[in-house]
């Protein structure tokens, strides 16, 4: 009976350890949740006008002639497509990585472009790290997709990431950048662009990809924060309730090893 109260000292030890671990894990995450939400909405309202200044200009027939918007071929049954996967630089977030992951596997045949610890450990690649990659990394990697799409090295790029809904859900999703895709239902604004639509659009793309690129790197930090965090709290909660258990588990076994050091003592003393 020594032996087993012995055990359950030492498990308690070992649970209460784990749990002032992930309290710590929490308030780190805590701490990062609303400055990721800052950067997040910041590069988010950027994008936002890129992107309908992008959608204007593909309007104009004379942008047909731009390289970036294909209109012959079918890149989305193409083999030449390069994607931009964005994972963490650590665990214990959830099913973050994991879900990026699993998403990754209907494009086993895509060229990837690793951020994050996690995905360049799986890629045997380089490391970048996703929590501090800057904008003018960004724009670096930029200039050589962009030069590489103008050259046909690739007919399609994509961004694997994921999606902050709240802090309760994030979904791991594939964002399509390249080549730009004219929508049949919008109307043109009247706005005006100086030279021209074609000269405008072509140079505009390469912020606008910068631009989707940064946003998908600073949404997926969000994500990944809010999912340490609230897997933080489940792991607390899942720790207290073993160290309650463990905790009923020693008394009984003390109480029991007590009473039966009494029976004997007063079974002794009665001979």
């Amino acid at each position: 009976m020594g032996a087993d109260t012995k055990q359950l000292r030492i498990r308690i030890k070992s649970v209460d350890s784990s749990l002032h671990l992930t309290k710590a894990m929490g308030l780190v995450a805590s701490s990062k949740i609303r400055r990721a939400n800052e950067e997040m909405a910041k590069t988010k309202e950027y994008l936002g006008a890129l992107e309908s200044m992008v959608k204007e200009l593909t309007l104009a027939p004379e942008c047909r002639k731009s390289p970036y918007l294909r209109e012959s071929g079918s890149p989305e049954n193409s083999d030449r497509t390069k994607l931009i996967v964005i994972a963490g630089d650590r665990g214990l977030a959830g099913g973050y990585n994991a879900n990026i992951f699993r998403l990754l596997r209907d494009y086993d045949k895509c060229e990837i472009i690793p951020l994050g610890r996690r995905i360049c450990d799986r890629t045997d690649s380089e490391f970048v790290s996703s929590e501090t990659f800057s904008y003018h990394e960004a724009k670096e990697l930029t200039k050589t997709l962009c030069e590489d799409f103008i050259t046909e090295e690739y007919d399609r790029l994509g961004i694997v990431c994921t999606r902050y809904v709240n802090m309760m859900t994030q979904i791991a999703e594939v964002r399509w950048i390249l080549p730009l895709t004219k929508d049949e239902n919008a109307r043109k604004s009247g706005m005006i662009f100086e030279p021209d639509e074609l000269t405008v659009l072509n140079h505009a793309v390469p912020e606008y990809v910068t631009g989707a690129i940064t946003e998908a790197v600073r949404e997926s930090f969000a994500s990944e924060v809010a999912a340490r965090r609230m897997a933080m709290d489940s792991a607390e909660k899942n720790a207290q309730a073993m160290i309650d258990d463990l905790s009923l588990q020693y008394n009984r076994a003390r109480q029991s090893a007590i009473t039966q050091e009494i029976t004997e003592i007063v079974a002794g003393s009665g001979r």
